[in-house]
């Protein structure tokens, strides 16, 4: 089995709970079959849906594991069971379900990256809600948290994923028939989180989320088959930035073009080089204009070409562009004439890509600035051999029949090379050199039409002539070296300034650091490596990743285990220090990351220090104000020096006695929170009857209990609870309500059942929380207000909420209409 390659993986994406993942999950399970596969169910929940029952029946079921938790027995995922029996394929449901603790991964999809690992294929479901980005939105849209998510980078890895989707009224339909949750269930159900409006939202936001799993995947087969042009599967507008003033209004207008078509992308795209896009830019409005790209929802990114055209249709094409907004040229009509210029050649060259030439304030009102005449363009170079192969024949032709003497004669052609240098560099300059100084002795230097030179002066003259167009040369190639250089040294500041700019934005995650890179180098792949005993990918962007140093066109060693593969094209030594930067952030980004993961696995045991600093602290006082006053009634009975009163006698016998019981609760709650945290605590689930639970309850609170008033409707359902756990709960809840009642204002306990559900509520009329302080009182030792002497540690709510929990229930507080808290303990109806 070790040989054997890593499983596929098949997530099938639930846009809402009940439109039928788990029933295509068996569907297709069934049709394997058919064909012959070997299929097996590792776990599928049926939720007691018949025709989900009837298509699980016939198939081959993994026994599931069996563990116990605080006294009750679950049901798990066994693992090691379904990797022993290999299958072809395990069908797996719920894919984001937190595993009971003393499991051996924490979350069932780590058991699945097992079974893949194993060289088994897994179907699994998941629902849009479960996963982490849209967590917070989810909740916002439904008003219900969810509490088990999985990351999204673990859901893109999925070889497959298929989303299953349904109207929403067709989904309400289905659940109105009873073909989702029992009919009880179904009216409430309807109301709040299967509302039209919800549904609705839910179904866009898996739309969404899969439409960019179907780019990553379309990318990925464009970049595999070397497929260079358009797809117009999306809309995506790439605007080019060049730092002048006229930005901003491209922007704006690519940002309206992009606002046309819903689910667009808007990309912003700057061109480093000496001469094109980024002549006359300035940096402060690049970096305006990246925060006005972000704020209106693009992205900013920065490329490094030579042929700015190309460079920028190569990003276009990269990203599957289908529309490209360029500014309309700065130059005047004579600039046009002579050069077609960046625009002009864009659109001749963009195919099937849409460009969009806009009109601003700058147009032909010239560049910004002048552009440095000392680099050497293709262009340049061309018309200095045009100058120098076709200008001396012509100023040969023009000077023959002047009569002019030879030095003013030597002085014409020098002016002449001198332009060819200017204009074409050395090798032009040189060339025209040696042919004027051939032209010059055979038309003009006595003896004519011969190569002799007669006179010494004039040989000399004419090696003046030569030796000056080589110093002339030298110096304009030398400029045109430098200007290259700062040009260079300008572009690498300002990719490595970018690269500055995205980290501390807070984007140095690795992935999106490797996708910058990938971009602005115009690479196939980038792959971080790293060896232990073999090399091993630790994060890769672009398509098929180097899985060794030896694959990659450019590789940089960062230190002695971490290597950065870049694949597309060999880099040269300028663009290989830029890159050395990337790889050297790309190793901090992954010391973060991995800082990051231990400071998680940390934070238990620093919580768990941090309760025992708070206990110390709040047990010191606490413990001896009840413990006091207890010694202190006992030895006031047990002095024979006083004869007290049957009155006093029995005052100090209730103080006794209430003392014992504060310091009897206290220590409960102490020992109970420890065995929360230990996760040893003893949980019998029974039948329980609300009615007699509830007169022991409020008996136990001793002289308080006629604070506490109980309307419990008749015929209330019984609940499943452990009495005395239950007992517990409602104590501290009454207790902290009768605390913080104002006096002769009663704490009224009530219930209610909804469902599967039975809901015990504790209102009181008291000061309430405020809304940014209610899931802060629930942390252990945790007061809101000043602590006096009566008010205890804090352990109250924290310990009420982890027995609920214990128990299979919930503990939530909301405001009391009209004024005070309400404390709602919801628990499982027995059946």
């Amino acid at each position: 089995m070790g040989d054997r390659p890593r499983g596929k993986w098949r997530v099938y994406l639930g846009a809402a709970p009940g439109v039928g993942k788990t029933f295509a999950m068996l569907s297709e399970a069934r049709r394997a079959r058919e064909r012959g596969k070997d299929v097996v169910v590792g776990l599928v929940e049926t939720h007691e849906r018949a025709r989900t029952a009837q298509l699980l029946a016939g198939l081959e079921i993994v026994p599931r594991q069996t563990l116990t938790y605080r006294g009750t027995t679950f049901t798990e995922l066994d693992t090691d069971a379904v990797i022993r029996r290999s299958p072809k394929a395990a069908l797996i449901d719920e894919l984001a379900h937190t595993n009971v603790p003393g499991s051996r991964n924490a979350k069932r999809w780590q058991d699945i990256e097992e079974i893949l690992d194993a060289g088994i294929d897994v179907i699994s479901t998941l629902n849009i809600q479960h996963l982490e980005s849209l967590n917070d939105v989810v909740e916002q849209i439904t008003g219900v948290p969810q509490r088990e998510t999985v990351p999204d980078e673990v859901v893109r890895r999925a070889d497959q994923i298929e989303l299953v989707d349904m109207s929403p009224e067709a989904l309400r339909r289905r659940m109105a028939h009873g073909n989702v949750y029992p009919l009880e269930r179904v009216d409430a159900a309807l109301a709040n989180y299967f509302r039209v409006g919800n549904l609705t939202a839910l179904r866009e936001l898996a739309l969404i989320w899969v439409a960019d799993k179907v780019d990553e995947q379309l990318d990925r087969y464009r970049t595999d088959h070397s497929i260079g042009g358009t797809w117009e599967a999306r809309e995506r507008v790439v605007v080019a930035l060049t730092g002048g003033q006229e930005g901003d209004t491209l922007i704006r207008r690519a940002a309206r073009i992009a606002a046309r078509s819903k689910g667009s992308d808007l990309l912003a795209v700057h061109i480093t080089n000496a001469e094109g896009l980024d002549s006359g830019g300035d940096p402060a409005n690049l970096v305006r204009q990246r925060t006005l790209v972000e704020n209106l929802g693009g992205t900013y990114h920065q490329v490094v070409g030579d042929d700015i055209p190309r460079a920028l249709l190569d990003f276009a094409r990269g990203v599957n562009a289908t529309q490209l907004v360029l500014g309309a040229s700065r130059r005047g009509r004579l600039a046009q004439l002579i050069s077609r210029g960046v625009g002009v050649t864009t659109t001749a060259l963009s195919g099937t890509i849409d460009v969009h030439m806009v009109t601003h304030e700058a147009t032909r009102k010239g560049a910004a600035r002048i552009r440095s005449r000392a680099a050497l363009t293709r262009t340049r170079r061309a018309a200095g051999w045009g100058l120098a192969l076709l200008g001396l024949p012509l100023l040969t032709a023009a000077l023959l029949p002047l009569d002019f003497t030879l030095p003013s004669e030597i002085l014409i052609f020098l002016l002449l090379v001198v332009c060819v240098a200017l204009t074409g560099g050395m090798w032009p300059a040189l060339t025209a050199a040696v042919l004027g100084f051939g032209l010059l002795n055979w038309f003009f230097t006595p003896p004519v039409h011969t190569l002799t030179i007669a006179a010494p002066d004039n040989v000399l003259a004419l090696a003046i002539f030569v030796l000056v167009a080589v110093m002339v040369s030298t110096v304009v190639d030398l400029a045109a070296r430098r200007s290259r250089e700062a040009a260079r040294s300008r572009a690498d500041a300002e990719v490595l300034s970018t690269l500055a700019g995205h980290v501390l934005r807070g984007a140095a995650a690795l992935p999106s650091l490797l996708a910058r890179m990938r971009e602005t180098f115009g690479l196939t792949s980038v792959t971080l490596l790293e060896r232990d005993h073999d090399w091993r990918i630790v994060a890769t962007s672009g398509g098929v990743p180097c899985t060794s140093p030896g694959m990659a066109d450019t590789d940089v060693v960062i230190d002695e285990r971490l290597v950065l593969a870049a694949h597309g094209r060999l880099l040269d030594a300028s663009d290989r220090r830029v890159l050395e930067a990337f790889a050297a952030e790309a190793a901090v980004a992954l010391r973060q990351q991995r800082l990051r993961e231990a400071a998680e696995q940390a934070e238990p045991l620093a919580e768990a220090d941090r309760m025992r600093t708070a206990l110390l602290a709040a047990v010191s006082h606490d413990l001896r104000t009840p413990l006091a006053s207890a010694k202190a009634a006992v030895e006031s009975l047990r002095a024979t020096d006083i004869t007290w009163s049957d009155e006093d006698r029995a005052e100090l016998l209730a103080t006794a006695d209430e003392s014992l019981i504060k310091l009897n609760r206290l220590v409960s709650n102490l020992l109970d929170m420890s065995r929360l945290q230990a996760g040893v605590l003893g949980v019998r689930l029974e039948p329980v009857a609300i009615e007699d639970i509830l007169p022991r309850t409020i008996a136990d609170l001793g002289p308080v209990r006629d604070r506490v008033r109980d309307d419990l409707p008749p015929e209330i359902p019984g609940i499943m609870a452990d009495p005395a756990l239950l007992e517990r709960v409602l104590v501290n809840l009454m207790a902290n309500a009768v605390r913080y009642s104002p006096e002769g204002e009663p704490v009224l306990v009530t219930a209610s059942w909804h469902g599967d559900n039975v809901e015990i509520r504790i209102i009181d009329r008291g000061p309430g929380i405020p809304q940014d302080a209610q899931e802060r009182v629930f942390m252990p030792f945790q007061r809101l207000g000043d602590r006096g002497s009566h008010t205890g540690v804090g352990l109250g709510l924290a310990l009420s909420r982890g027995l609920t929990e214990a128990m299979g229930g919930t503990l939530a507080l909301e405001d009391t209409p009209g004024g005070g808290l309400t404390m709602t303990v919801s628990l499982r109806r027995a059946t």
